[in-house]
């Protein structure tokens, strides 16, 4: 690896579509932004609230700018980019076909964030534009379709929230023919009072001692306030948000937004709905100054990346943390836990070659995978695997896409007993090979620590297949093992039932 490397973060958001492109130095270990896109796309706008499906022009609107997204990156190995999509494609029921186009335009995975992941890439964006100190800060992002609030102390958040309340949502409800007046204004804050009434008592002032806004919204509003009172851009004042929705009533439709100095031509069409959300964030939480920070989701994303790779000095992979906590959360086994993983791992280190397996995150996932296999114990024996399923598929956890929670429910909801087809089409289509041989090398892994002991395990050279897999023991291993071979010879009527191939020979040591 040279001694610079290059990453890139996109943040597929319900108004606007970003692009970072940053070195890092590897001296600093450090982030040095070398390219920036924006474009406004909408692509909340497009969705229908009924249906929830995204419409045609919404759908164009984004391929064509992924499109161009996807010529900056074409040189960019794959796991030098990180791709996230918020809270549109998190409610689209059509997502996964839209996705499927986005990826090719883009030429990249795209993960969708849950509204928890959102808000800690968030705070980690921006923590590390402002510097870190120990002072309770609250962050604030009104994006297109979700608000996110987060607490935090230095690089840490301490708690966090994803309300469905954004612009592009507001707009459409309030103020979508463009007029503005006081009833509409004052509804749209009252909207956003119901959104933030559940939580902010969590959030209120005096929980913080300092407030800060990391979105477009914020930030313009910070321009238009600096232009209209003369004060010193890259904050919001309680007086400053007031007269400002107060002039915006005045002129009465976002058409005669186009003199106010401070407002880019892009963002007036949502500017009021944003002013509202702003309004009701201030009078929720207790807000009298808010200041805009540069950094936001995008850059979060792009030191989480960086952390995973080993390339920066702070950040490391939340997901392994994620993993350790949910095990002392649900009292697993560690014992249990770290055999299974370990087995598990050798077996794919002979299957990998063979199945396409090399990629690093195969080994992290079955890795997880087995540390988690058994957290549905923690509720009960009986089915135990698809209450572990059931927690891994709607926890909150930091660091992991929803594509890649999906992922590893399925494997522990498939570790034992039937090898569900149906589960297996749950996956995103492309992880549907790996998932079902990352299930069978775990399945194997915990088939062969069933007893829970110390002792040691005889582990089977392991022969790929195209459609199963082939164990290899010493000759006499199995008839010295009987309830051994009882196991194996039941896991072959479970794979064949699944379609798959479970051989079982014997080989001269």
């Amino acid at each position: 690896m040279s001694s610079d490397r290059v990453l890139a973060a996109v943040d597929l958001g319900s108004n606007s579509f970003h692009m970072v492109v940053a070195r890092v130095d590897a001296g600093t270990r450090t982030l040095r932004v070398l390219d920036r896109l924006r474009e406004t796309v909408r692509l909340g706008a497009g969705l229908d609230e009924g249906r929830k499906h995204l419409d045609e022009h919404a759908r164009a609107r984004a391929l064509e700018c992924l499109t161009r997204f996807g010529d900056r990156l074409r040189r960019m190995e794959a796991e030098q980019v990180r791709a996230v999509g918020t809270n549109t494609l998190r409610r689209a029921r059509d997502a996964a076909a839209f996705m499927e186009a986005a990826e090719q335009a883009l030429g990249h995975p795209i993960e969708v964030v849950s509204g928890y992941e959102e808000a800690r890439l968030i705070y980690l964006g921006v923590a590390h534009s402002l510097g870190f100190d120990n002072r309770r800060r609250l962050v604030v992002d009104i994006g297109g379709g979700s608000t996110e609030l987060i607490l935090g102390e230095g690089e840490r958040a301490l708690q966090m929230e994803s309300l469905h309340l954004g612009c592009v949502s507001l707009t459409g409800s309030h103020f979508a023919d463009g007029r503005i007046d006081e009833a509409r204004m004052r509804d749209a804050i009252v909207r956003a009072r119901l959104e933030l009434e559940p939580v902010e008592g969590g959030f209120r002032a005096p929980a913080w001692v300092q407030a800060v806004g990391a979105s477009g919204t914020v930030r313009a509003a910070a321009d238009v306030c600096a232009a209209r009172e003369g004060t010193p851009p890259g904050a919001v004042t309680a007086e400053g948000l007031g007269n400002l929705r107060r002039e915006l009533v005045r002129l009465g439709h976002v058409d005669c937004l186009e003199g106010v100095a401070g407002l880019s031509a892009d963002r007036r069409a949502v500017f009021p709905a944003g002013v509202a959300a702003l309004c009701g964030v201030f009078e929720a939480l207790g807000v009298e100054r808010l200041e805009a920070a540069d950094g936001a989701l995008r850059e979060g994303v792009l030191y989480d990346l960086g952390g995973r790779l080993g390339l920066l000095g702070t950040t490391r992979d939340a997901r392994a943390a994620t993993v350790a906590a949910l095990r002392r959360r649900y009292s697993v086994d560690p014992g249990q836990a770290e055999r299974v993983a370990a087995t598990a791992r050798r077996l794919l280190a002979q299957a990998a070659p063979a199945w396409g397996l090399e990629e690093p995150f195969y080994g992290e996932v079955l890795d997880w995978a087995a540390q988690l296999h058994e957290i549905g114990l923690d509720i009960s024996h009986a089915q135990y695997h698809k209450h572990g399923s059931y927690i891994l598929r709607n926890a909150d956890m930091a660091g992991f896409s929803r594509q890649e929670q999906q992922l590893l429910a399925f494997l522990v909801r498939v570790h034992r007993r039937k090898l569900a087809r149906g589960q297996l089409k749950g996956l995103p289509e492309r992880w549907q090979p790996v998932g079902q041989r990352l299930a069978m090398l775990l399945r194997q892994a915990v088939l062969l620590h069933r007893s829970r002991s110390d002792a040691v395990v005889i582990e089977p050279q392991m022969g790929p297949l195209e459609a199963g897999m082939e164990v290899l023991f010493p000759v006499g291993y199995l008839s010295s093992s009987p309830l051994l071979k009882a196991d194996l010879e039941q896991e072959q009527r479970y794979l064949e039932r699944a379609g798959l191939q479970l051989q079982v020979r014997e080989k001269p040591a």
